[in-house]
């Protein structure tokens, strides 16, 4: 007698049990192989064979009538978060994430990744976290986290700045305070290492800011303690954080390092800050609450001092930004609406939604009658009439 196999054994399941039969040992044969894929496969098929659709294409919905949509999506999702837990058990997270994307339920993979032990050396599974956590947005700090590790400064830094205006605001925080404590952490004991090396008694320091105080020296013949680049990336990402993260303390002492460099190691930015590390340093003031009328006079100095309609209105989108951030709202409407909705159509959106937040419908209509746009006036309109 031949030895069975899971063929013949499928057809001996049909002839004692009929398509019943058949699916139950398909689906245990396939859960025996650890082959799920196929068993999302199966699953489908079964319950196309329970509609009476089809078969040659399981996981089709294009061949699924109207009707019956819904009682095909309700096993399509079950099953695919079925076949995506298992995946996950067998740690095969960029395979699982595929289920979990198809039916947006990308939880279990953020919690996954969360769990993921960061490696001191690159392996396949480092870069499916990498891949899944940064790139696929799916927890961008641990993946930010994890190359950081394995790939070191420089390639982490090109790799955020590729992604970071795609990434949501808490993850831009987020990923910006991770790199802040990393390049604070490191300048700090390559600045510390060389006081130690001049002055041997000198007590460790807790930040930057007092490591570097009075020693103009340390700077002299246009010296440095870290890749400049990097600092100058760092800082320009750190105007991200919240006015309530701790981190804001470590910028403000990268921005303040940096501006003892040697000018040829300060790099100039789009304005306002084209003076990089100064105008960094008034941003990070503002948002620490110490002394915002010097920093916004500092701004507004560059505004009124600026001829070019283009740059002021990037100046004029700072301002609105840190006025907005700690609700100033007064303070922003006005200069939002002089600089930023004429300049710029597509600001329109984000100009409708500020005075939203601040309830300034007489600003909205206003905005709205100057643009000729009767759709957003009627709207601002309906919204300042009293409640019935």
């Amino acid at each position: 007698m031949s030895e069975a196999t899971p063929f013949s054994t499928l057809e001996s399941a049909q002839q004692t049990g009929g398509a019943s039969a058949v699916f139950d040992r398909l689906i245990e044969t396939l859960v025996e192989r650890g082959d799920f894929h196929k068993l999302f496969d199966a699953t489908l098929l079964r319950r196309k064979h329970e509609l009476g659709l089809p078969l040659h294409r399981p996981t089709s919905f294009e061949d699924v009538p109207a009707e019956q949509k819904e009682a095909f999506e309700q096993t399509y999702v079950a099953a695919a978060r079925d076949v995506g837990e298992r995946l996950l058990g067998q740690g095969k997270l960029g395979q699982a994430w595929i289920y979990f994307h198809a039916i947006r339920e990308v939880g279990p993979v953020t919690a996954a990744l969360e769990a993921f032990p960061v490696p001191r050396e690159t392996t396949e599974a480092s870069e499916e976290v990498i891949d899944l956590g940064l790139f696929k947005g799916v927890h961008p700090t641990k993946g930010l986290q994890v190359m950081l590790k394995t790939h070191g400064t420089c390639s982490t830094i090109t790799s955020l700045d590729q992604q970071f205006a795609q990434l949501k605001a808490e993850d831009r925080a987020a990923c910006a305070a991770l790199l802040v404590r990393q390049l604070h952490e490191d300048l700090l004991q390559s600045v510390q290492h060389e006081v130690k090396q001049r002055m041997p008694l000198t007590p460790p320091a807790n930040t930057l800011r007092e490591l570097i105080e009075g020693r103009d020296w340390l700077f002299e013949d246009n010296n440095y303690h870290i890749d400049v680049s990097h600092l100058h990336a760092t800082v320009r990402f750190a105007r991200s954080l919240s006015p309530e993260a701790p981190e804001l303390a470590l910028a403000r002492d990268l921005a303040e390092y940096g501006a003892k460099l040697s000018p040829q190691f300060q790099y100039g930015g789009d304005p306002p800050f084209d003076d990089f590390y100064p105008a960094h340093i008034q941003f990070f003031r503002f948002l620490a609450n110490d002394d915002r009328p010097a920093a916004i006079a500092y701004f507004k100095q560059k505004l009124e001092q600026e001829p070019d309609a283009t740059d002021q209105a990037l100046i004029a989108y700072v301002l609105v930004d840190l006025f907005v951030r700690v609700q100033q709202y007064d303070e922003a409407i006005p200069l939002a609406e002089k600089y930023l909705v004429g300049a710029d159509d597509d600001f329109a959106g984000a100009f409708a939604e500020l005075c939203q937040q601040a309830g300034r419908f007489d600003a909205l209509r206003r905005s709205a009658a100057e643009r000729n746009d009767l759709v957003t006036f009627a709207a601002a309109l309906l919204q300042d009439l009293p409640a019935k």
